[in-house]
């Protein structure tokens, strides 16, 4: 499409974003003095509260020593707590139904030691086969800890066919762990729709919402989802390795029957100092923590909560619609891997060597975008920080890189 950098500016002045609340790194090559950053699907941009207020937390650390789990201006006893309600309202939960905690894998692997419980005849883990291979690799050793075959344990299915699956074998499948927002093409997955479809087959069904939170608006409780986990350094720019959400749905809190690894922070935090050799958990998501949490951790994530709970994750997406229907307007002439159904994200397949163009990009046109070899560029037009021109800047730099 004939669009040129004019346009682009023009409908940066019109709908400018929220750029002045972010670092935008500096260009290593093109014309311009920033880059464009099309790689929020990766790592998000660092929001420029995050210093000050993780500085205030190692202040407290520095003038109160121990002290600081009571007295400090954010105490560290109850630190999580900060983020339970705006992680809640993020991923459309109760409160009582989430909890800021440990790594992506890792909090998938502790909902799976409740959720995945195989029995003679329904034992699969449905995913889908372009998962993250993280989610691979975990859901693979969940079937050998319940001493199966990972090989037909685990069914990977195209995204487009996970419905005529479940109609055709859903009585096999014991857990549904799909991907909200598929990594690798950007689709947006029918969350709600695969939810009850899932459940009318006997399954539990649970979301990898790396890609999704943040992303694109949810309402887990309202969909009735089992269970979901996220991590917050992608679109939640909350820095590389930061902690992850986790969340079950309020019918499972109570529940007698589950199994769940326990330490010393799943307990009652009223009763947690009484030292007992027995764990006494809450009714709450909370009951699925373990170790007491990282506090310079938690605060860049606090931060970041703080301004998607300000802008909303409706104007948010609203913006993400505008930008990425911009970005594929630019793109019409390259093949373009994502379907309609999208998040902010689109992946374009090259000729091969996609490891060698990302390089190219960065380094001869300050593009930063992502590449997955061996023939797929990641760009993902963030509403909160990416603009117009960043849009049209990629756009130009594959085509003369191409």
């Amino acid at each position: 499409m004939s669009l040129n950098e004019d346009d682009a500016r023009r409908l940066d002045e019109a709908d400018p974003g929220h750029r002045d609340l972010f670092y935008v790194p500096p260009a290593e090559g093109g014309r311009y003095p920033e880059v464009a950053y099309m790689a929020g699907n990766s790592l998000g941009l660092q929001p420029r509260a995050t210093r000050a207020e993780l500085l205030e937390d190692l202040d407290a650390w520095a003038q109160l020593g121990v002290e600081g789990h009571l007295d400090a201006k954010r105490p560290w006893l109850p630190y999580h707590e900060l983020l339970t309600e705006p992680a809640a309202r993020l991923v459309g939960a109760l409160p009582t139904e989430t909890v800021i905690m440990n790594s992506l894998t890792v909090n998938l692997h502790l909902l799976m030691v409740s959720f995945y419980r195989p029995t003679p005849g329904r034992d699969r883990i449905l995913v889908e086969d372009t998962a993250f291979p993280s989610d691979s690799y975990a859901v693979r050793s969940q079937a050998r800890f319940h001493g199966l075959d990972p090989d037909t344990a685990v069914a990977r299915v195209e995204p487009g066919r996970i419905a005529e699956f479940l109609e055709r074998e859903g009585d096999s499948v014991a857990l549904v762990l799909l991907g909200g927002v598929n990594y690798l093409t950007g689709e947006l997955m029918d969350i709600p729709a695969l939810t009850t479809l899932g459940h009318s087959k006997g399954a539990i069904v649970g979301w990898d919402l790396a890609h999704a939170a943040g992303n694109v608006p949810l309402s887990l409780h309202e969909w009735g989802v089992d269970f979901a986990a996220w991590c917050s350094y992608k679109y939640l720019n909350s820095g590389p390795g930061a902690l992850a959400g986790a969340f079950v749905h309020e019918r499972h809190l109570d529940r007698a029957d589950l199994q769940r690894f326990e330490g010393w922070w799943s307990t009652d935090p009223a009763t947690r100092f009484k030292m007992a050799p027995v764990a006494t958990p809450l009714p709450v998501a909370d009951a699925w923590q373990i170790s007491n949490p990282p506090i310079f951790a938690m605060g860049p994530v606090r931060t970041s909560l703080e301004i998607f709970d300000r802008v909303g994750m409706s104007a948010l997406r609203q913006r993400s619609e505008r930008l990425t229907g911009f970005l594929a307007d630019l793109l019409d002439s390259f093949e373009v891997v994502t379907p309609a159904n999208r998040g902010c994200q689109l992946s374009v397949r090259v000729a091969g060597g996609a490891g060698e163009l990302s390089r190219r990009l960065r380094f001869e046109h300050g593009v930063v975008a992502d590449a997955r070899e061996p023939d797929i560029m990641r760009l993902a037009p963030v509403p909160l920080y990416s603009s117009y021109h960043d849009c049209w800047r990629a756009a130009e730099a594959l085509r003369a890189c191409l």
